[in-house]
């Protein structure tokens, strides 16, 4: 490979870099905050009130209110308990505890959620080609007669088949 081209893909790598160093600082926080989504790590109970339509039975409240494992604990006429909440069935008000992240925790953990309906979806495909710029460009930056650039290819490969086998575990 010639100087030139070597030259070009550093030049591009390192803008590219540092265009994408704030978003992957982004995507590496939320990733982290994303590993304790289980537990009460900076949540805050927030209370919602809100109407319902009346009359909905234990399924369809479950469904509005979307709730995973949504189950009543007990019915009294006509309000409906449940975990952290209660629903009335005449009136259709429902008043409920959850905890909740930051916003700007709760926004930044969305990056990790994309689909093709979120305006941000094309954030992520163009981050996406961007890494995988950067995973590809590095061996054009370097001689391949260089002794690092055999070790880097078999750090490469060692870094790939480690995601696959953590993977299929």
């Amino acid at each position: 490979m010639s100087r030139t081209s070597e030259n070009t893909f550093r030049e591009f790598h390192r803008y590219l870099g540092f265009f994408l160093a704030g978003i992957m600082a982004v995507y590496a926080i939320s990733g982290i905050v994303l590993t304790f989504r289980n537990t009460d790590f900076l949540k805050k109970e927030v209370t919602i009130t809100k109407t319902l339509p009346a009359g909905l039975n234990e399924e369809k409240l479950g469904q509005e209110l979307r709730m995973r494992s949504f189950k009543v604990d007990k019915t009294e006429g006509d309000m409906v308990f449940f975990g952290s909440g209660s629903y009335n069935k005449t009136t259709g008000d429902v008043s409920y505890t959850e905890k909740r992240q930051p916003i700007v925790i709760e926004k930044m953990n969305n990056l990790h959620k994309m689909h093709q309906g979120n305006p941000l979806f094309w954030l992520a495909i163009l981050f996406g080609i961007g890494l995988l710029f950067f995973s590809v460009s590095a061996f054009f930056m370097i001689n391949p007669k260089a002794p690092i650039y055999k070790k880097g290819i078999y750090f490469a490969v060692a870094g790939f088949l480690l995601t696959v086998v953590l993977l299929m575990v």
